[in-house]
């Protein structure tokens, strides 16, 4: 009679292998150049795929599970919260401009996000990085749904959550973080997993998530929070891959480092001018403050991110070159650019408004070298201009930064009393910059920046205007016009926050909730 042999319980790495790297094969009647058209042509020299470390090991089946549970709680906040009338919770409705902000800004960038990792999964040569990138790539896609689902509450009651698709590729101050992706999508695969990967997801992600979904739960938006925290155990292994993929990198030819340290270099450039929105949200647009932009910077990149790149400096990476400018800037950016969004109010898809005396007396502790001395004053004297009835809207078309699509409001770093502007000539034509920054990345790359669709020149050249509309009229209104185009109702979703109807209706809401009927 034959032995029962117990069968052997595989190990969690050999049932990983098993599951991914052992599903992948050779090709055989095409050559591997062909199949993998995108893996050399950046520069980037890969010897040997199998040294490629998986950082958690996750097999599909794991993933599933993991997830599932996660959306069963998530779920079930929402739903409680939406039945709750929990919007009515929340510290002002003035919180919820910041939430506008996030909707049309980061959500989107959330489906870019799944778009590209699912195409460089493709073109990766090596199993493991391929199944990494596929994971991460379906973990996109569930960001940008349980954003939806959770914001999608707010538009029941609210102005300004509608049509945000539409918006997102045509609204002016979209373009920044839309043109920031759509830089990434049209890069090679490694410098889009550097891009991404790295530089946004490892270095730049917690001065994203970690202060806005911490603000959620400072200013009582459990649904917002809820979902934050649902993604983050999600950026966990996010952030992980990238780091995994700059250290992969390097260690398989030395002819990499300088190609990786560009990247590095540019897109910790491009990240921070996209975080601007989120220092204005951070400074202005919470009611109830967790920290400054200021405080955040410092944490999380200069104290973080400094003990990361000290880690990365055995294989030659040093610390980008940006950080210097950045460090100088921080003091003034999120002031610059909540000074734009209300010179720009009547072309926002929400509310603006001028800090009371409270908030001031806030930014000034939070920001003592620089808020009275350049920033109270100015805020002051628009605040008597408007008590006077002379509230001014700009209603001229800004010059836009060529490479980061911001309009050029940022100063000197060492002169915040002057504009900083850049310009060169390629090819004949002349170009704009914010910074020495973004002009070194143009003149890196001029053939792929020069197709910029930046949404002042187009507004000139009369390309945002719906169909029929004829500038030419008699009386032609085209900031109207354009507002139209967007689909944004004016004195509805923009102009101030006093007097709106979304003041109004959820002072009226509120007060019903607290009185007997």
């Amino acid at each position: 009679m034959d032995m029962q042999v117990p069968k052997k319980k595989l190990s969690l790495k050999e049932r990983y292998t098993l599951m991914t790297r052992d599903l992948a094969w050779d090709t055989s009647y095409q050559p591997k150049e062909k199949v993998y058209p995108y893996a050399g042509y950046e520069g980037i020299k890969i010897h040997d795929w199998d040294k490629w470390e998986d950082p958690f090991r996750l097999t599909m089946d794991a993933y599933w599970k993991y997830q599932s549970e996660k959306e069963r709680k998530l779920y079930a906040i929402i739903d409680a919260y939406s039945q709750s009338n929990g919007h009515l919770g929340v510290t002002d409705a003035r919180y919820l401009n910041a939430i506008k902000l996030f909707l049309t800004g980061v959500t989107p960038l959330e489906y870019m996000a799944h778009r590209g990792f699912a195409h460089v999964g493709r073109q990766f040569p090596g199993a493991g990085a391929r199944v990494a990138c596929m994971m991460q790539a379906i973990d996109e896609m569930r960001h940008a749904q349980t954003q939806i689902h959770s914001l999608s509450n707010y538009n029941k009651y609210y102005n300004g959550f509608h049509d945000f698709p539409h918006m997102y590729d045509r609204v002016w101050y979209l373009s920044v973080p839309k043109s920031f992706f759509e830089d990434a999508m049209t890069a090679g695969p490694f410098e889009f997993v550097v891009s991404i990967g790295f530089s946004f997801e490892y270095v730049l992600t917690n001065l994203l998530f970690v202060p806005f979904v911490s603000g959620a739960a400072y200013n009582g938006d459990m649904g917002t929070m809820t979902f934050g925290f649902s993604a983050q155990s999600d950026e966990a292994r996010h952030m992980t891959l990238g780091l995994e993929c700059i250290k992969f990198i390097l260690e398989q030819d030395p002819a990499n480092l300088p190609i990786v340290q560009r990247w590095i270099d540019k897109w910790t450039w491009r990240g921070v001018r996209l975080l601007s929105i989120v220092a204005a949200m951070m400074d202005y647009m919470l009611p109830k403050r967790v920290m400054s932009w200021k405080e955040a910077w410092e944490i999380y990149f200069e104290e973080n991110g400094g003990a990361l790149f000290k880690d990365l400096a055995r294989y030659g990476i040093r610390m980008p070159d940006c950080a210097a400018q950045i460090a100088k800037e921080k003091d003034h950016l999120s002031h610059q650019v909540w000074a734009t969004f209300y010179n720009y109010g009547a072309a926002t898809d929400f509310h603006t408004w001028l800090p009371d005396a409270e908030e001031m007396d806030w930014l000034a502790q939070k920001y003592p070298d620089t808020f009275d001395k350049y920033y109270r004053p100015r805020f002051e004297f628009w605040r008597e201009q408007a008590d006077k009835g002379n509230r001014f809207y700009n209603k001229t078309l800004p010059m836009l930064c060529q490479t980061c699509q911001i309009p050029t409001v940022f100063t000197e770093p060492d002169d915040p009393t002057k504009i900083c502007y850049r310009e060169t000539t390629y090819k004949g034509d002349k170009y704009h910059f914010c910074s020495d920054h973004c002009q070194h990345i143009f003149e890196n790359e001029p053939e792929k920046y020069v197709q910029a669709w930046l949404p002042v020149n187009q507004i000139y050249q009369g390309n945002c205007f719906d169909d029929g509309v004829d500038p030419g009229a008699p009386g032609f209104d085209p900031l109207a016009a354009v507002l139209e185009h967007c689909r944004m109702v004016h004195g509805r979703d923009n102009l101030d926050f006093e007097g709106s109807e979304d003041q109004r209706n959820f002072e009226e809401w509120r007060g019903m909730s607290k009185r007997n009927a």
